[in-house]
């Protein structure tokens, strides 16, 4: 069986986990830590479409699999899956997972697992910030990308 690379991240945030999981399922409050527009909820079976503040265009989402405050599983790259889970611990106290696997055990991919978990503990970290304390941590963050 062929080896795959794993890109992981997780963070805990003081907040429900209900609230964490409306936070990443709907697109309208989203936008304030990670895209910047989205074509609709994340829902099983339905593909969406996702802009972001610093890349041109919308993206497709492939929604797999949505267990209300416990797992989104989707496909935005058709190389990879990945698995968002939920772990309350309390009512104000929940461990979110991230989890992107598929790419080759190799050097190409090995260079993508690297930038994939960069960017998945960006996104819990701006998730964080936003919805214990409402900054906007992403606001600028990426402009240097644009030029």
């Amino acid at each position: 069986m062929e080896q795959k690379v794993i890109a992981k991240a997780s963070i805990g945030i003081q907040k429900p986990a209900d609230e964490i999981f409306e936070a990443i399922i709907n697109p309208e409050l989203m936008r304030h830590y990670f895209i910047s527009g989205g074509s609709g909820r994340m829902e099983a079976g339905k593909e969406i479409h996702w802009s972001f503040p610093e890349f041109e265009g919308a993206y497709p989402v492939t929604v797999n699999e949505v267990v209300g405050g416990e797992r989104i599983i989707f496909v935005w790259d058709p190389e990879s899956v990945v698995k968002i889970e939920l772990e309350k611990r309390s009512d104000n106290d929940t461990v979110i997972r991230v989890c992107e696997e598929g790419r080759r055990q190799d050097e190409a991919g090995i260079k993508w697992a690297i930038g994939q978990t960069e960017g998945w503990a960006n996104f819990l970290a701006c998730m964080k910030a936003w919805l214990e304390y409402g900054i906007h941590l992403r606001k600028g963050a990426f402009d240097f990308m644009k030029q």
